[in-house]
């Protein structure tokens, strides 16, 4: 069973779908960078140990994520999946993790890149939209894409019906590439 890290900042929706869809892999703990994230107490559902990990006590992004990659180590964890981690990856877990840090973002990218791409896309009046899982690089929402999955934005919708559409597209499909990937995953192929 291959071991998950999954990185969180705040609510956690995709975190708990990960967890509920476990079949190949298995989500080994959970790293947070805000203790206030809602994403520890779904990890409390499932009895996933949470690490809060702030940046805020490492004066080096390096530093930052040397620490997380003793955590990382000590789960023995192959693959990471960023689920609302609201912080850019270095070198330091990219180098250790090529090609094994996978995000989610709720668009199509390119378009609509960074925090705010539900009402980015919705307030630009865009017919369709969708999420996208990518390969991590050290850009923002600029690794390579995996796979994306489009919706038409429905005339009328509200805001708050067009981002629930989109997390229900969210919560399924992440589990579902993370499988494939992990399916198709070949340990002696990457080290």
């Amino acid at each position: 069973m291959v071991k998950v890290a999954v990185f969180a900042s705040g609510n956690g929706s995709n975190f708990e779908a990960l967890v509920r869809h476990q079949k190949h892999y298995k989500v080994a703990c959970l790293i947070v960078d805000q203790e206030a994230a809602y994403a520890i107490e779904r990890a409390k559902q499932f009895n996933i140990q949470t690490y809060v990990v702030p940046k805020s006590l490492y004066n080096t992004r390096k530093a930052h994520e040397e620490a997380i990659l003793e955590v990382l180590d000590m789960h023995q964890v192959e693959w990471i999946c960023l689920a609302g981690y609201m912080r850019i990856i270095g070198h330091t877990l990219i180098s250790k993790y090529p090609n094994r840090i996978i995000n989610i973002h709720p668009s199509l990218l390119p378009a609509f890149p960074g925090r705010h791409a539900i009402k980015d896309a919705y307030h630009h009046g865009v017919k369709i939209t969708g999420v996208t899982i990518f390969y991590v690089d050290q850009g923002i929402d600029t690794g390579k894409i995996i796979t994306q999955e489009a919706m038409y934005i429905k005339k009328g919708i509200t805001l708050e019906n067009l981002e629930k559409e989109i997390h229900v597209i969210e919560h399924r499909i992440y589990s579902e590439t993370l499988e494939k990937l992990i399916g198709g995953y070949d340990e002696t192929s990457t080290h």
